[in-house]
Formats: C-alpha cells, sequence, structure tokens
C-alpha cells in the first residue's frame, strides 16, 4: 500500500513508529551527558576521552547519514529502517559490557551504524507519508517533542540509572524501546522507494569521511599534541584537501552522494548552517552543564539531571507548537526566537557569570530550552520543503547529517577550548576556562537568529522556487514548494 493511501489512524501510528527510533537515539545522547563523570572515574580518563564517548558516536553518524538515507531511497526505507534499529539495539548491549575506554568507544560506533539508518530514513517516510504540508509540519513539530522528551526523560532516567545500578545500565533503556520498534515496523510500516533514486558514490563517501573524522580529531587532540604540532597539521590538512576533493569532484557526478544544487536554496542552505550552529550549541551547553553540576557543584548524576530538566521541559513544550507555527506561519518566527533565546542564556553564562548564581543559571536554561524547542521543526521543514519528494532521503539526511555535524563539533571545540585554559584541575579553574566557550556558544545562537532571518524572507523563498524548477524535471513527482513566512 502506498504510504500516502494509508488511512488518518494507520499514518499516526507510522509516525509514532518513527519516533520510537528518535527517542532511543536522542535518548542515548542525552542519558550519556549524564553518565560521563562516572565513566571518567571508572576508565581514569582525561576531557579527550569524555568527548571521545561523544563525538565517536556523532562522527560516525554524521559520516554515514547521507549513505543510509539514499540506501533508503534505493533498496527500501522500511528495510534499512529495520537493519538500523537491530544494528543500534546490538551496539547498546555491547556498550554496556564494554571492559575499557577504547571499547567503549568502538562499540559506540557500531551503534551509531544502526543510528545512521534511523533518523533520516524515518524522516524520509514521515514525509512521504504526510504529503500535505500543514500535515506534514505538524508531523515534524511531533517529532521534534520526542527530542524535547528525551531531553526531559534522559537527565532523570540517566541519573537514577547512575547512582543505582552505574553507568552500564543506561544502555539497557533502548533494549525494550529498539525491540518494540522493530516488530511494529515489520508489522504496519509499509515498504517504499524513491522512484529515482541516486546510485552509490563510495569516493564521495569516502572524502566525507576524512573531512569529518580529520577535523575532529585534530580539534580534540591538539590541546594535548599541541596546536602547531605536526600530527595535528596532517590531519588538518587532510580535512582541507578532503573538503576541495568534494567540492571538485562532487558537481562532476550525474548522481552524487551531496547535490551541491541544493544549496542554490538560500532556505535549504540556511536550514544547514542553523542546523550546524544550534546543534553545536546544544552538544557545547550539556557538555559544559555537566562538567560544571558533577565536577565543580558536586552534584550526583541524579541532581545534575534535576538541573537541566526546566532546559529539557521547555523543549518539550515548544518543540510541537513550532511545528504549529511552521505550518501556519511558515519557518520565520519560530527561528527568530529560537535565535533571541540560545543567544540570551549564552550571555548569562559569559558575560554574567550564571554559574554563581542559581536563579540566573535556572534562567539560562529555559532560554536555551525554548530555543532549541524552537529551532528544529524549521530546520527540518526548510530542508524538505522545496524539494522534490522523491529525494526525500537525500534531503533529510543533509539536514540530520548538519545536527551531528554540528554536535560534533560543538563538543571537541567546546572541550578543546575548556581544555587550553585548564592549568591544574577543571574543577578548579572551570569558570574562567569556560568563559571563551560560553561565548562562542553565543554566537552559535546570534548565527541561528542572523541566518534565520536572511533565509525565510521573499528573496529566499525565490531562490527555493528556483532550485525546485531546476530539479523537478529530473523527479517523477512535483517539488513541494516552502510555505511562506
Amino acid at each position: 500500500m502506498p504510504e500516502s493511501d494509508l488511512s488518518p489512524r494507520r499514518r499516526q501510528l507510522v509516525l509514532a513508529i518513527c519516533c520510537m527510533s528518535l527517542l532511543i537515539v536522542s535518548l542515548d545522547n542525552t542519558v550519556l551527558n549524564v553518565a560521563l563523570p562516572s565513566m571518567a572515574r571508572e576508565f581514569d580518563t582525561s576531557i579527550s576521552g569524555m568527548q571521545w564517548t561523544i563525538d565517536a558516536y556523532t562522527l560516525v553518524l554524521a559520516s554515514l547519514l547521507m549513505l543510509a538515507g539514499s540506501t533508503g531511497d534505493r533498496v527500501g526505507r522500511r528495510r534499512v529502517f529495520q537493519a538500523g534499529l537491530a544494528v543500534f539495539t546490538l551496539g547498546s548491549v555491547l556498550c554496556s559490557l564494554a571492559p575499557n575506554l577504547e571499547s567503549l568507544v568502538a562499540f559506540r560506533m557500531i551503534q551509531a551504524v544502526g543510528g545512521s539508518m534511523l533518523n533520516p530514513v524515518a524522516m524520509s517516510i514521515i514525509t512521504n507519508t504526510f504529503t500535505e504540508p500543514r500535515e506534514r509540519a505538524r508531523a515534524i513539530g511531533v517529532w521534534g517533542g520526542v527530542v524535547g522528551i528525551s531531553m526531559a526523560a534522559g537527565p532523570l532516567v540517566g541519573g537514577l540509572l547512575v547512582d543505582s545500578v552505574g553507568w552500564r545500565a543506561i544502555f539497557w533503556v533502548n533494549l525494550p524501546v529498539g525491540l518494540a520498534a522493530l516488530f511494529l515496523t515489520t508489522r504496519y510500516v509499509p515498504e517504499s522507494r524513491a522512484p529515482k533514486p541516486r546510485r552509490p558514490d563510495p569516493v564521495g563517501q569516502l572524502l566525507v569521511i576524512v573531512l569529518l573524522g580529520a577535523l575532529t580529531y585534530a580539534i580534540i587532540e591538539a590541546p594535548t599534541a599541541g596546536w602547531t604540532s605536526p600530527l595535528i597539521m596532517l590531519f588538518a590538512g587532510a580535512a582541507a584537501a578532503a573538503l576541495a576533493g568534494l567540492l571538485r569532484y562532487e558537481p562532476r557526478r550525474a548522481e552524487p552522494l551531496i547535490d551541491l544544487r541544493f544549496f542554490r536554496s538560500a532556505p535549504f542552505s540556511g536550514a544547514t548552517v542553523i542546523a550546524i550552529s544550534a546543534f553545536a550549541a546544544l552538544g557545547g551547553f550539556l557538555f559544559l552543564s555537566t562538567l560544571y553540576l558533577q565536577d565543580v557543584r558536586g552534584l550526583d548524576a541524579l541532581h545534575a539531571g534535576l538541573w537541566m530538566l526546566p532546559m529539557a521541559a521547555m523543549t518539550l513544550v515548544c518543540a510541537p507548537l513550532s511545528g504549529r507555527l511552521v505550518g501556519s506561519r511558515g519557518p520565520r518566527l519560530s527561528l527568530l526566537i529560537a535565535g533571541v533565546t540560545m543567544t540570551a542564556s549564552g550571555v548569562l553564562f559569559a558575560a554574567f557569570e550564571a554559574e554563581d548564581s542559581e536563579g540566573t543559571r535556572l534562567l539560562a536554561y529555559v532560554l536555551f530550552g525554548i530555543g532549541f524547542g524552537m529551532v528544529n521543526a524549521p530546520i527540518t521543514n526548510t530542508a524538505v520543503a522545496g524539494m522534490p519528494r522523491a529525494q526525500a532521503g537525500v534531503a533529510a539526511a543533509v539536514a540530520s547529517t548538519s545536527r551531528q555535524i554540528g554536535q560534533t563539533l560543538g563538543v571537541a571545540v567546546i572541550g578543546a577550548v575548556l581544555a587550553s585554559g585548564v592549568t591544574t584541575s577543571y574543577a578548579t579553574d572551570f569558570t574562567p576556562a569556560s568563559r571563551p566557550a560560553w561565548w562562542i556558544i553565543t554566537a552559535c545562537g546570534a548565527t541561528v537568529l542572523c541566518v534565520g532571518a536572511l533565509t525565510s524572507g521573499p528573496w529566499a523563498r525565490a531562490t527555493a522556487r528556483r532550485t525546485a524548477e531546476r530539479l523537478a524535471p529530473e523527479t517523477a513527482e512535483p517539488p513541494q514548494a516552502p510555505k511562506p513566512a
């Protein structure tokens, strides 16, 4: 049965199943942040070791998302989605058994291979199930609300498990959800493919892996090895060469991994930049908050999780609200609110030392939660709107990749800046060492505001229409133009 012919009840069930996959992927990240100090003590690792437990996952995820999206369009979205659920669940079991840091990092990479098959493929299923623009925007708002649920539940669930059972238990929560989603997918999600999927692009895929891997390694290890050390310069050079190779090679392919023509659409390009900025801010914000609350303030994992609850609660409330706003008024208002509140949150820490005042810190957490809740729906909706639905997997994968690149860079850069400012111990030097990091988070919020304003007006919508017209002849289905603001 075609996805568009499903009954309203069946469509809602498909949305719920797709949201289950997002829940375990998002919950895994938020739970892990709360557990970082416990892992660091057991494995006797440094800041860079903690960074790698996060970035090993997001790095592999970012590298493979576009491949997974195009593979789903080609061989079947349900088939790829099922494979992702199985691999992610297996990776979770392995992570819970990791005997050392190196094994944990390797098992997190296995998790990421499965995770890469979930979000872009699920978003492609949603996009092809909810074809009416307003209905689709609301469905994406529900999808974004699941991120809020994971942020709300993650710190509490993680804190309870870490304090009562141990950090290994945080990976157990993925098992029942993953197995249930796998069973329900088999029964209720229809199989679908793109009418004209892209061919594999192994050279482009390799260049993406080299670019992201080399860049992340250089940033994380630079504070230890030295910013001008031969090793760091080698990896930085490899990243630059891979980027140059992508820009030169991809436009010459008839069916590239990354269709650079998508970026002629200002809303699409803006959504990419906004996704990187917003998720870099999120990755850095959670990383700094976890270290501060547990290692500087001395709170246990549960009480640290409770401090993050106001941020998570606001994300939970604002994500579906943002989806409705995008469906009725376009993405502009949501992006402006997100940019203002995320910038204000960063300023409270960077300029007003919110760490020293519980009231100011609480306000900063609330503001960041509002901003992050408002930003998700316009990113996803803008990325897939204006693009042919036949290539929904690729377009959604670019948006998802941008998120993971942002989170990877956020943790890498913020951790590197923090490590560079520590002279004795980061517990002692945290406040002055973290000040530049908070300014970076502020700059990310300001980027969301400025780029959101620039790429959601009449000029930007005109570029999206022209891009859609160029891409439409290559597909059997007409493009969906972005809804005016």
